[in-house]
């Protein structure tokens, strides 16, 4: 099931979605190409791995806690077909749902609240390694827009439960309330995470950066799109 577009239009462009999207791009492309040593070289490559993306090891003990955001905007090249996938995934979702959310926090707000998600799904993915799931080494490197991109959706449940989602459902496309659609999605999060579907993926780091975004759109989000209502209405 993959959303196509929402029949939700937004008053602002999304300046900070289309950014996001095209840094994550560009770095995934540099990445790739040195790691097949088109661009630069391959040393340049593992240069890139040791000292942007995430060890979870290195954050319980306090170091290099940059890489909690800078792992957030990579992708993994190093097999084209999957990182190419998720990458393309990610953006997918990230160019239907974030214009909408972008639109109710503010260009500004809306970066720190999907800097903010990362960072709480990183966390709760370092959290279900220490305490929730089967021991997993910590010296593995994890990278990904996955988590940060959750907090969107989970901040978009709460905005636009309402709003259509067309989405692509075997060979039909349908139009979906976003919060069954995303209340679908996020099931689907917690079911992988409970039986272990998928050992590379973090889905718990899905999982938290979702309820963050929830979380943040209840306590914020909700309250500037009243505010905003009102002056559209006026």
């Amino acid at each position: 099931m993959l959303p196509i577009k929402d029949l939700n239009r937004s008053l602002t462009t999304p300046h900070v979605t289309r950014l996001i999207i095209i840094v994550n791009i560009v770095i995934f492309i540099v990445f790739w190409l040195s790691n097949v040593n088109i661009l630069l070289n391959e040393r340049f490559a593992v240069e890139i791995e040791n000292k942007f993306i995430m060890i979870p090891d290195d954050i319980v003990h306090g170091q290099r806690l940059y890489t909690l955001i800078t792992s957030m905007f990579m992708h993994d090249p190093s097999g084209i077909i999957d990182g190419f996938l998720h990458l393309a995934g990610n953006m997918l979702f990230l160019y239907v749902f974030g214009d909408n959310v972008e639109d109710v926090f503010g260009h500004i707000g809306y970066f720190f609240f999907y800097i903010f998600c990362g960072l709480a799904s990183a966390f709760a993915y370092i959290a279900s390694v220490l305490y929730l799931t089967y021991p997993v080494d910590l010296t593995i490197g994890v990278l990904g827009a996955s988590g940060a991109i959750s907090g969107v959706l989970g901040a978009y449940v709460v905005l636009y439960p309402k709003a259509r989602i067309l989405a692509l459902i075997f060979y039909f496309i349908l139009p979906i309330p976003a919060i069954i659609f995303l209340g679908f999605w996020f099931l689907l999060q917690w079911l992988y995470a409970l039986f272990e579907v998928g050992g590379n993926v973090a889905w718990w780091a899905h999982i938290g950066g979702f309820i963050a975004g929830m979380i943040l759109a209840a306590v914020f989000g909700l309250r500037r799109k009243k505010a905003r209502e009102r002056k559209v209405h006026l």
